[in-house]
């Protein structure tokens, strides 16, 4: 049991740093291309496209069909490692790294 209280430790940004993703496959900047496209980079230096063209156009598109707008798919975002978009759409990192590193590319 600790007798005194360290207000460092209890701080919100103490605690953030403890829970900071520091997987590899975190994405780390992501550029909006043009076609659906993305460039993305990771923690662990690899960079790789994205296609979306594809699915966002796709009849089975499902919650991606929303990203066929143009405006919205530039709204692209990064989110606690992951690429995001509004409306609570995101894609996978850890999939996406593993394409990419394959392939250099992850075609959807």
């Amino acid at each position: 049991m600790r007798s005194e209280s360290n207000a460092c430790e209890d701080s919100p940004a103490a605690l953030m740093a403890e829970v900071a993703p520091r997987s590899p496959w975190r994405v780390t900047q992501v550029e909006t291309l043009p076609g659906f496209k993305l460039q993305v980079t990771f923690a662990d230096g690899l960079t790789g496209m994205v296609d979306m063209s594809r699915i966002v156009h796709s009849p089975k598109a499902g919650v991606f069909a929303a990203l066929s707008d143009p405006s919205l798919f530039a709204q692209a975002r990064l989110e606690y490692g992951a690429v995001a978009w509004p409306g609570e759409v995101d894609l996978a990192p850890d999939a996406m790294h593993s394409a990419i590193q394959e392939h250099s590319v992850w075609l959807l």
